[in-house]
């Protein structure tokens, strides 16, 4: 990605002209701009993944990868891009050419694992609920991870056999640039092994996925599920006891569930729309440009595809905090703007049923945790004025525990 030619072969004639003022500046300023925000943004979301305990959920931690990803892209590939804007030429060194395109290939292919990964999780989190409670647990994702970024340092080790340092002889100038050792016929097989497992099927999956997530959140209800079964239990016992603004409340509670996950699994469709429209001119340069016997190599266009690709990964941690009010919140908390609020756990206890805390532990979005949290504090506060501990009427099921949070 970083390599100017892109497919050009090694042999150049004629005059070597620097690029222009105008580009120059454009250049440098965007990219500054686009890498400077997206490295401040991806740190963030790993500060508040990692410092904030109710954020420690399995689709979170996806996210803490492509962060991660990100990162490696904006510094690998963004920031070399000044200085080859300013001198027109690699300044990195061997080793340097070697390691870095190493990292921009890793950070790319890791970015497109971990969006697979999180579509496959919300998958079965909202499709298939029961087997979620044992298959989207935090050390089950823990482990995807782990896997995911070690077949894609594997994957990417190739490319320090495949870089090497090219001289591009021109009439007025010799500049040295980061190329290839071979051909680029050589490297077609390559590239279109990226562009099959790295772009097409991950979009392919993530519409099938997304499709089937869709039917259930907006044509048809949840499916039956213990949390379900439970929150209508309490319902119906509320009910027959004369309680009816409580099970107002948890029927609410059930509405919000699906609020929750509504809300989650937008803005994860939206990070795979723009992972597949952004990435869409630099993927199809490179397939266009196997087929040419001249590779087409604008400057101005070369540069739009690559402010694409920075843009991309710099815009997540935007989608996070414009569509998650969880996020909104954490992000203004680690920058200690807007009201504080205490962390520390009541001085109550209170009845906490079993399903209520698989649904925290097997993917759920921790709104929803919050929110169950809340109105079981409402409940609490209106039975125990005197901080008193609450008794059901009816008899309660055996699955429920007392957890003590004092």
């Amino acid at each position: 990605m970083e390599n100017v030619t892109l497919f050009q072969d090694n042999q150049t004639h004629g005059n070597w002209t620097d690029y222009t003022t105008e580009y120059k500046v454009v250049s440098i300023f965007m990219v500054a701009l686009i890498c400077g925000v997206g490295i401040v943004g991806n740190v963030m979301v790993i500060l508040v993944v990692l410092t904030t305990k109710h954020m420690r959920t399995p689709t979170n931690c996806y996210l803490v990868s492509l962060a991660v990803a990100d990162l490696m892209v904006l510094t690998a590939a963004g920031l070399p891009n000044i200085t080859e804007s300013l001198y027109g030429e690699w300044v990195y060194g061997y080793a340097g050419c070697l390691c870095i395109t190493y990292l921009q290939y890793l950070g790319i292919n890791a970015s497109s694992c971990s969006i697979t990964a999180f579509t496959i999780e919300r998958y079965i989190a909202i499709c298939h609920p029961i087997k979620a409670q044992f298959l989207c647990t935090l050390s089950r994702a823990k482990k995807i991870i782990v896997a995911v970024w070690t077949f894609t340092s594997l994957y990417s080790v190739m490319w320090f056999y495949l870089s090497d340092l090219t001289e591009l002889v021109f009439d007025n100038i010799t500049l040295v640039t980061c190329g290839y050792k071979v051909p680029r016929s050589f490297y077609l097989p390559i590239y279109f092994t990226d562009f099959a497992v790295f772009y097409v099927v991950p979009l392919l999956l993530a519409t099938i996925l997304y499709g089937l997530i869709a039917r259930i959140l907006f044509l048809n209800p949840l499916p039956a599920d213990p949390i379900e079964k439970s929150k209508k239990w309490r319902k119906e016992s509320c009910t027959k006891s004369g309680t009816k603004s409580l099970a107002s409340k948890n029927s609410s509670c059930s509405s919000t569930t699906v609020t929750s996950r509504r809300q989650v699994t937008k803005m994860l469709a939206v990070v795979v729309v723009l992972f597949a429209l952004l990435w869409m001119p630099y993927r199809t340069l490179v397939v266009v440009n196997s087929f040419l016997t001249h590779a087409y190599l604008d400057t101005w266009f070369l540069l739009f595809c690559r402010l694409c690709i920075y843009l991309n990964s710099a815009i997540n941690p935007v989608i996070y905090n414009a569509m998650s009010q969880k996020f909104r919140a954490a992000f203004c908390k680690l920058c200690h703007c807007g009201p504080q609020r205490s962390e520390k756990p009541p001085t109550y206890s209170v009845a906490l049923t079993y399903s209520v805390i698989k649904e925290t532990s097997n993917g759920e979005s921790p709104d929803h945790f919050t929110t169950e949290m809340d109105q079981l504090t409402t409940h609490t506060d209106q039975f125990l004025p005197g901080r008193k501990r609450l008794s059901f009427q009816d008899p309660p099921l055996p699955s429920q525990v007392a957890l003590s949070t004092a």
